[in-house]
């Protein structure tokens, strides 16, 4: 990889992350169109159904491109859906070179971009980049493992715990971390928790911070077996949608199975069944998905190796002996113990955010 590609592929994964909270299901791709040390044209995907990046840097660069060089996050669709298949329209415009960044994993394409350019005579040089994977983790989990990536979000102490024995836990961290929390719930599809935070706190698990106003308000989702969340929680009467997952046999309430923005998942097994939850959740489209919950659902995707990425948020205090514990399950012995590899560790405000990786994800 030369400089200039260097430079022009990094141009282009900034402008991808442009699309990262409208975009979905669809990934954010990035596009930057060169020639004879100029940029003639940018685009990126901003929503589903509308121009893709190669086609809206195409409508930047207003003219004629014949001999340029197209830099890609993502391979160049194959197929025709809502919009023009973009390999095809990447030859009809005459460019002579496509740099991409990573391969699409979606089945239509999966080389197929490349092999369509490469048949047409253009030049096409794959770098497969972390930084252009990383890009679409949530979208390529969807894609080759019928799940989105699960991201778990937690605030603890630096002991490790979430809550006074009395279950009282507000707040435990301060302003700052609760609004970088809103960035992580506005690149979400879905935030999920379970019944319990829903009976203890009355949340909204929605987008509240303004920089995010344009952003689409992800879908809610309960664990909620028996349904007992009370009728007039937040989550069941502000009008925005929220998916109750419960067991087959329990009684549906009227008000629940009328309101147009409240949607049911009856599971044999109830929420306990953990993959076919996050197998509903692709199918309706989610890529990311934030688990925002208590001890024992925490717990759970732990015990189920259903987690990509934790966010733990610790605060520098301490809360004791009797304090509540982050995440409620029982590891055996140290060799079977959960772990992962941490990402980043940044300070915000009085506390530290820790980003860890699955073992799974990491090596990936």
């Amino acid at each position: 990889m030369s400089a200039a590609d260097s430079v022009f592929i990094a141009e282009a994964i900034e402008l991808a992350e442009k699309g990262r909270f409208t975009c979905a299901p669809n990934p954010t791709v990035g596009c930057v169109i060169f020639r004879e040390g100029k940029v003639l044209g940018r685009g990126f995907h901003e929503r589903t159904g509308e121009g893709h990046a190669e086609g809206n840097a195409l409508d930047d660069a207003g003219g004629e491109v014949n001999g340029a060089t197209v830099y890609l996050t993502l391979e160049p669709c194959a197929f025709v859906g809502r919009t023009p298949a973009c390999a095809n329209t990447l030859v009809e415009a005459g460019v002579a070179r496509v740099v991409v960044a990573t391969l699409d994993p979606h089945p239509k394409v999966a080389g197929a971009g490349v092999k369509i350019l490469r048949q047409s005579g253009i030049q096409v040089d794959v770098l497969d980049l972390p930084e252009a994977e990383e890009l679409i983790a949530g979208y390529v989990m969807r894609e080759l493992d019928g799940r989105p990536f699960v991201r778990v979000k937690t605030a603890s102490s630096i002991d490790g715990a979430v809550s006074l024995a009395t279950g009282e836990s507000k707040w435990i961290t301060g302003d700052e971390a609760r609004e970088d929390v809103q960035y992580w719930r506005a690149r979400s599809d879905a935030i999920l928790t379970g019944v319990e935070t829903v009976i203890a706190d009355d949340p909204q698990l929605n987008v509240r911070a303004e920089q995010f106003s344009h952003c689409k308000q992800p879908l809610r989702v309960i664990l909620d077996s028996a349904l007992r969340a009370p009728l007039n929680c937040r989550l069941l009467k502000d009008g925005a949608a929220t998916l109750l997952v419960h067991r087959e046999g329990v009684d549906v309430p009227e008000s629940v199975a009328s309101a147009s923005q409240l949607s049911c998942l009856a599971l044999p097994d109830g929420p306990a069944d953990l993959e076919a939850v996050l197998r509903h959740l692709a199918e309706l489209g989610c890529n990311e998905v934030l688990v925002e919950a208590g001890a024992g659902v925490c717990g759970s995707f732990a015990e189920a190796g259903l987690w990509d990425e934790w966010l733990s948020y610790i605060a520098p205090k301490w809360l004791g002996g009797d304090a509540r514990s982050l995440a409620d399950f029982q590891v055996a012995d140290l060799a079977t113990a959960p772990k992962g590899t941490v990402i980043d560790v940044t300070q915000i405000g009085d506390d530290i955010r820790i980003r860890i990786r699955a073992e799974d994800v990491s090596s990936r």
